[in-house]
């Protein structure tokens, strides 16, 4: 059963560029600006990509993330009109909060993490 684990790779210990990867998931989180939790992510991946692998990796998990939560509100939404939808939201927000601290961290730590059940469409 462990053997289905893997390990988080550390592909940094520079903290400017943990930093930067830190920002990059944390940025999400700016959910009161419409967009920002997708713009904020892709804007620290584009500037950094070249110059740092680690920014380059979690940057592109961040969008895919932001991707998968945007598409988890666009299905919950309509749900509200048969009040399936209002618990969902609150809980895909919980995930989001919780799962973007948590990769935030990983990566303020020089891991790349994985978002789980996260559309990987940015490769």
């Amino acid at each position: 059963m462990s053997e289905n684990i893997e390990p988080l790779a550390v592909l940094s210990t520079d903290p400017n560029e943990r930093m930067w990867a830190m920002f990059c998931h944390l940025g999400t989180l700016a959910t009161w600006f419409p967009f920002a939790n997708v713009i904020i992510p892709m804007t620290i991946w584009l500037v950094k990509k070249e110059t740092s692998p680690l920014v380059n990796d979690q940057g592109k998990e961040a969008l895919n993330f932001q991707i998968t939560i945007l598409v988890g509100y666009a299905i919950c939404v309509p749900l509200c009109f048969v009040l399936i939808g209002i618990p969902a939201i609150m809980a895909l927000f919980l995930y989001h909060v919780v799962f973007s601290i948590v990769a935030a961290i990983k990566s303020n730590e020089g891991l790349a993490y994985r978002y789980p059940y996260t559309l990987r469409l940015i490769e």
